[in-house]
């Protein structure tokens, strides 16, 4: 009788009341499967998070910036003309910097595609200047653009943000996908709680009438059962959080030795494994909710 006394929760914290679930650890397969849930769980919302992330850098380092080209088989035309761009582009408002790439950085540039006998054979190339624009500077690219053809009509402008449009739409598809991903595995190891919840429900039906029958509430009998059930969420939590952990390390190695510019800028920066480090205490809380609502209503139907 002591089991369920009156006081507060007596029967809550005592060793037989903590035994009407399974105490022992991997008492059952659910603590794996949620495991198995953060584990792909966080897999998805490091993918989100890298991706946006890299899709912010693009966006900071490309955005704003034009690339002219002088075109001219007349070397000496193409350089005086490409000179006259220059120095008009530095005096330009709201221009941040101008850089002529030298015929020496375009060489090196076409090396590995036309190899060295061709790349080294003196081949006409344009003249290449990038040009940068202050943040926030209004009418600024317009009017470079302008100049730039009132001085060169042969000339060729590319815009960056413009070639990096269909890059930006599809990190943001990638990054939805991986939102999509995220919310499926969490609606997932609810329901796993979900039928958890039932099973142990069903299991001691006849120790819960009895627990009814000696005045305990709907509440104190679900709260025994969560407190199990948030145990295994934490525990399977961590371990799908450390196994992913692993694998985000070991791809992010693969990808620094790539070296490319632009598969390097995706990568997770402190506030981005805060963000993750969150997820199995999100996920706990998530199961400790639905198993305690689940069990609540299960027990006033069956009243």
């Amino acid at each position: 009788m002591a089991l369920f006394g009156t006081g507060s929760g007596n029967w809550l914290t005592s060793a037989a009341g903590r035994r009407l679930l399974p105490e022992g650890w991997l008492s059952g397969p659910m603590p794996w499967v949620i495991a198995i849930m953060m584990f792909l769980m966080v897999l998805a919302a490091a993918a989100g998070l890298a991706l946006g992330f890299a899709a912010r850098g693009l966006d900071s380092h490309l955005s704003g910036q034009i690339t002219v080209q002088v075109v001219d088989a007349d070397q000496a035309r193409r350089d005086a003309t490409a000179d006259r761009i220059v120095r008009a582009l530095g005096s330009q408002p709201g221009v941040a910097t101008v850089r002529r790439i030298s015929d020496g950085e375009i060489t090196d540039l076409l090396r590995p595609w036309l190899g060295a006998g061709l790349a080294d054979n003196d081949l006409p190339v344009p003249a290449m200047i990038d040009v940068a624009f202050v943040p926030g500077a209004v009418g600024a690219q317009q009017a470079a653009e302008a100049a730039v053809l009132a001085l060169g009509p042969r000339a060729r402008i590319d815009d960056h943000a413009q070639w990096l449009a269909p890059l930006a739409g599809l990190i943001a598809s990638l990054r939805w996908l991986a939102a999509v991903l995220v919310l499926l595995m969490a609606a997932a190891a609810a329901f796993t709680v979900v039928l958890a919840a039932r099973s142990a429900l069903n299991t001691h039906q006849a120790t819960i009438d009895v627990m009814h029958h000696l005045g305990s509430t709907d509440a104190q009998i679900a709260q025994l059962f969560q407190r199990r059930i948030a145990t295994d969420a934490l525990f399977g939590g961590m371990v799908g959080l450390l196994l992913a952990s692993l694998v985000i390390f070991a791809v992010g190695d693969r990808i620094a030795r790539v070296g490319s510019d632009l598969i390097g800028s995706v990568d997770l920066p402190l506030v981005a494994w805060a963000i993750l480090a969150l997820l199995p205490l999100a996920g706990t809380l998530l199961a400790t909710l639905a198993a305690r609502a689940t069990i609540i209503l299960a027990l006033r139907r069956r009243l």
